[in-house]
């Protein structure tokens, strides 16, 4: 079986899921989708796609497409998932699936009625570096005290992970926090009893807080300290520091090391050592078996509860 997908939005998210599909037996990306076509038709020479079309509209139309991969502007993401999901597409939304908790239930309430596959792009589930901690944490081998993390960015104008300008406006709780928010809650299998959150000034251009840190706690006691800026003179990215009871580790996207910088081999954790290309194997396992995958809209909705918690506070 071949399921041919839909690629929309060729920014640096559409980039790594082309580079993962790549190297996944099953997938074929039938079509990328993106207003400017001369970029889209180079990518899809790139790539081996087979087509281009300049809207999301038209590809929803097109018979041959089975599902779509949305890496479109966060603001687009519940209509445009929405869209996918009446027209009969399996959808899977780049984190995050939207950016307040009304549009994420509707979504969900949709996924259920059209039985499709509806997923989230929660990376962070898939790392091979996450991953490696949580299957010590369900074996009984370690247990988290405290998950201390740090997201740097420099954006005081828009622009994108690759430096290109871009016409929104990104979000540090509704982007940047639901990474460490969903997998603090993954990671502990708890829902947060304790949430506090802060901002710093607004940006009188951008319309937005540029710093903020959020505190968590679960019901096991573990805690969860996230710092994060768009102010940040230095290294851009998320460290993840893993505390717990037996031992320290911290996490860079795919990367592991122990608490001293020691780098410690996750090539045996999955059948690849791309979060981007897991999470692409995921979505294609659920749409030809039917299991739920990892991040499915349901599993991720505790997440976002959260985040609708924290955002009152601000």
């Amino acid at each position: 079986m071949t399921v041919n997908i839909c690629v929309a939005g060729i920014g640096a998210n559409g980039l790594k899921h082309l580079e993962g599909i790549a190297s996944i037996d099953g997938m074929h990306v039938a079509a990328v989708v993106d207003a400017d076509v001369g970029k889209a038709e180079a990518v899809a020479a790139r790539f081996g796609a087979a087509s281009v079309e300049p809207n999301l509209g038209l590809a929803l139309k097109r018979t041959d497409i089975d599902a779509v991969i949305l890496c479109t502007p966060t603001p687009l993401h519940a209509t445009q998932g929405l869209a996918c999901l009446r027209a009969g597409k399996h959808v899977q939304i780049e984190i995050p699936i939207a950016d307040n908790l009304a549009d994420v239930e509707a979504l969900l309430h949709e996924q259920k009625r059209s039985g499709l596959v509806g997923m989230a792009g929660h990376t962070r589930r898939f790392n091979p570096g996450h991953q490696w901690v949580r299957q010590r944490i369900l074996a009984g081998e370690l247990s988290i005290q405290q998950m201390d993390v740090q997201t740097y960015f420099m954006r005081r104008t828009n622009i994108n992970a690759l430096g290109e300008p871009r016409g929104w406006t990104d979000h540090l709780l509704w982007h940047h926090a639901c990474h460490t928010v969903d997998l603090f809650q993954y990671q502990t299998s708890d829902v947060a009893t304790r949430v506090n959150a802060m901002q710093g000034p607004v940006h009188p251009e951008l319309g937005i807080a540029m710093d903020m840190s959020i505190q968590l706690k679960a019901e096991s006691g573990a805690l969860c300290t996230l710092s994060l800026s768009f102010n940040n003179d230095g290294p851009i990215g998320t460290v993840f520091r893993y505390i717990c009871d037996n031992g320290t580790y911290l996490v860079n996207y795919d990367d592991l090391f122990d608490g001293v910088g020691n780098r410690i081999d996750v090539s045996g954790v999955a059948v690849s050592a791309n979060g981007f290309e897991l999470q692409d194997r995921a979505f294609l396992a659920a749409i030809e078996s039917g299991v739920e995958p990892e991040s499915s809209f349901e599993r991720v909705m505790p997440a976002y509860v959260t985040l609708d918690r924290a955002e009152k506070l601000l």
